[in-house]
Formats: structure tokens, C-alpha cells, sequence
């Protein structure tokens, strides 16, 4: 049974719905808040920029857990509204301005952003704030010991674990002499760092490690390098800059076929006819997240436009977690949903569906939230402790399947 007014569950859903249609869109107009809500979530996620096409996904999963939350009878008997705005990229201050706006509107919670680099942009003003921000998709390591990261938190592993099953992979391929392009931004620098030294210390050798501008156009210099390095397979740690390197790549006889492709989550992507057919096949490529089956058909309800569901999971586990963790402190302020993130991630009673983890918050149970995008438990520094990573391969129509999920574990 509702624990608030049908009347005001109607709207909450409904505004929930629209403002996914409009973030999915592109629609520069995010909406307002409904006054008779309770608890405010914003979003600062991508809906231009070069990770625009992680956006769809991303705003599904929040949307999908909004709906869940208001249908359950919301949060502290009140219903809960979620606000939408863009983050643009690192080459825009739309993230900082979003920031500002959803600040000014009093939000709780801040969901966001997708790339690790235009979080950097307005991390610090949501501490000045003391508002709680949860990333879905942020995988830097340089979150982990970053000094104003107290109201931080994400649902995506640290590229610590994506570079140890990715670096695996390249060698148990065959591949010995490895060579990495890298976008020069945290996530870039960091995931190439880690790949790099897995491949060494899975007995490979890095034969090139090239970072570059990411707001290049053309890789002519990029591309020499690696024809020049004698390399049997390439990592391409990108954003959507893989739209103009790919076909650079394969015009100088560096194509999939002719060495190794690795791609990332930055890149992972259905690019179908984007590409000429075949271009990507034999590709393959790491993405955080447990198999979204689960979650799919549940996704496309809200959107049924989704082609990719990358880190929507890991996004419909940020907004679940922050709203029980504003349960089980009894208040939906950011102080004290920061103070019960780890609580409700670890220990107590197993849970994954909000209606039955708010059932044992009230019998006065402990719970331990298991989410759609992996079992989360989050250590002191805001990162999940555990992950899933997904290995996927192209085939000829360029489109990707996944072919095997690796567990890891932070040591």
C-alpha cells in the first residue's frame, strides 16, 4: 500500500518518466521540482559531449529507480523527485554550471557524473556543500585518496580492477608486445597506468604509451607511432574520439585484423553501420557491471530507445542506495545519507528490492543492499570493494557480446 497520497505517486511518476524523455533527447530544458516531494536528487550526467551515448542508459537507471522508490510509498513517507542536468565533457564547464543550478535548488543527493575528469570539475563545490555525490561510472583511482572525498561515493569499481582483467586478457589473447593510446584525462591516465603494469606483470612487454590531446580530431601522429612500435595488439583507452581514430587505424594496415583492438567502458559501444561492416570484428573490450539481464526489459519500459545499457545498472544502484540509506537514518539530508552509505551496502540482511529493504529497515533490521550492477559494499574511501567485469567481442555487424564476467576483488 502507498504510504503517501496516490494523487502525489501519480505525478512523481510521471515526472519521473519526462524528465527521462527529455534527458534522453537532448532536451536543454531539465524540468522543475515538485514542491510537494520530499527528498531531491539531482543528476549531472551526460546528454552531450563525448560520452553523450553512456547518457540514455544512465538516466534509465536513475528514472527506473525513482519510479520503484515512489511506487514502494517513497522515502520517509514522502514521495521523491528527481531534477536532470547535463555534464557535457572536459572540454565544456557545463558540469560546473550544472552544478550550480542543481544547488541552487537545494538537492540531497548529486548522481554524476560519467567521466572521471568533469567530476574533478565540481567534486569540490558539492564538499563545500556538504552534499553527497554518487558517481555510477567515475573509475580513476585518483578518487580513492582524493582529500575532499567525504561526501564522495561511486557504484563503478576503480580501474585498479578493470586494468588487472583487461591486461589478463591481452595476454592470455596470445599478445606479447602491447602498445596503449590513452585520452589525457584521470580516467585516461589512470586506466593506462594500470593496464600497463598488469601487462608487465603478466609477463608482457609495453612497447608504446601514447597519451593524447582529447579534443583531437585527427591521430596522423598517434597512428605512426603505433606502426612504428612493432606492436601485436593496442589498447585504446578512448571516449567517442574512436569515431575518427578507428578508421585512421585501419587505413594504415593497423586494422582489428591486423593487430589485437582492446577497447574499454569509455568506448564500448553498438556502433553498427557507424562503422564499415566488419571494421570491429574480432574487437574485444571491458565494461564494469554484472549481466544487466535482469534489469533490461525493466529499462526499456522507461526507454524504449536503449540500444546500450552501460552503467545503467550501476546508476539504478546509486539512487536506490542513497534513498535507503536516507531510510535507515530516518532523514533525507546529505549529512545523513552520507553516514549511512556503508551501513546499508554491508552486513545484515541481504536485499535487493527497495520495498523489502525498507520492510527490514522498519522491523529495525540491518540491511545489506545487492544490487543490479554487482553486490556492493563500499569501503571507507566511497569505492565498492568487489566487482564484476564483463569481457565482450565484436562480431562482423559491429556490435558487441559479452563472452565471459571475471570476478575481482580491491586487495
Amino acid at each position: 500500500m502507498s504510504r503517501f497520497p496516490r494523487v502525489l505517486l501519480a505525478a512523481a511518476t510521471a515526472g519521473a518518466t519526462a524528465f527521462a524523455l527529455a534527458a534522453c533527447g537532448g532536451d536543454e530544458d531539465s524540468g522543475s521540482s515538485d514542491a510537494d516531494c520530499g527528498m531531491k536528487i539531482g543528476t549531472i550526467l551526460p546528454q552531450t559531449g563525448s560520452l553523450a551515448f553512456l547518457g540514455p542508459p544512465e538516466f534509465a537507471g536513475v528514472n527506473l529507480a525513482i519510479e520503484e522508490i515512489n511506487e514502494a510509498g517513497g522515502v520517509l513517507d514522502e514521495c521523491v523527485d528527481v531534477l536532470h542536468e547535463d555534464s557535457g565533457d572536459t572540454s565544456t564547464d557545463i558540469a560546473s554550471q550544472s552544478a550550480d543550478a542543481l544547488i541552487a535548488q537545494d538537492v540531497d543527493v548529486v548522481i554524476g557524473s560519467a567521466s572521471s575528469g568533469v567530476s574533478f570539475q565540481f567534486i569540490d563545490k558539492l564538499y563545500e556543500e556538504g552534499i553527497v555525490q554518487v558517481s555510477p561510472a567515475n573509475t580513476s583511482p585518483d578518487f580513492t585518496t582524493y582529500e575532499r572525498g567525504d561526501y564522495y561515493f561511486r557504484t563503478a569499481p576503480s580501474d585498479v580492477l578493470q586494468g588487472r582483467v583487461l591486461a589478463d586478457q591481452v595476454i592470455a589473447d596470445g599478445h606479447e608486445k602491447v602498445a596503449i593510446l590513452a585520452l589525457q584525462d584521470s580516467y585516461g591516465t589512470g586506466l593506462a597506468d594500470a593496464v600497463e603494469q598488469n601487462v608487465v606483470d603478466f609477463g608482457g612487454e609495453v612497447v608504446m604509451k601514447e597519451i593524447y590531446d582529447p579534443n583531437a580530431t585527427e591521430f596522423s601522429a598517434e597512428v605512426s607511432a603505433l606502426a612504428a612500435a612493432d606492436a601485436d595488439a593496442v589498447v585504446l583507452i578512448t571516449f567517442n574520439e574512436i569515431t575518427n581514430l578507428a578508421p585512421e587505424l585501419a587505413e594504415s594496415n593497423l586494422s582489428a585484423q591486423d593487430l589485437g583492438w582492446y577497447f574499454v567502458d569509455g568506448n564500448l559501444s553498438n556502433y553498427g553501420d557507424e562503422f564499415p561492416e566488419g571494421m570491429l570484428e574480432g574487437t574485444k573490450g571491458t565494461l564494469p557491471g554484472a549481466d544487466p539481464s535482469g534489469i533490461q526489459d525493466r529499462l526499456l519500459e522507461i526507454d524504449p530507445d536503449l540500444e546500450d545499457f552501460s552503467y545503467a545498472a550501476e546508476s539504478y544502484d546509486a539512487t536506490m542506495l542513497v534513498a535507503l540509506a536516507a531510510v535507515a537514518g530516518g532523514s533525507y539530508d546529505s549529512d545523513t545519507v552520507k553516514d549511512n552509505m556503508i551501513d546499508v551496502s554491508s552486513g545484515g540482511t541481504q536485499c535487493s528490492d527497495f520495498a523489502e529493504c525498507v520492510e527490514l529497515l522498519d522491523a529495525g533490521e540491518d540491511i545489506d543492499y545487492q544490487g543490479q550492477s554487482g553486490p556492493i559494499e563500499f569501503s571507507p574511501e566511497g569505492d565498492v570493494t568487489a566487482a564484476t567485469i564483463g569481457i565482450y567481442q565484436y562480431g562482423p555487424d559491429n556490435t558487441y557480446e559479452n563472452v565471459d564476467y571475471v570476478e575481482q576483488t580491491l586487495e
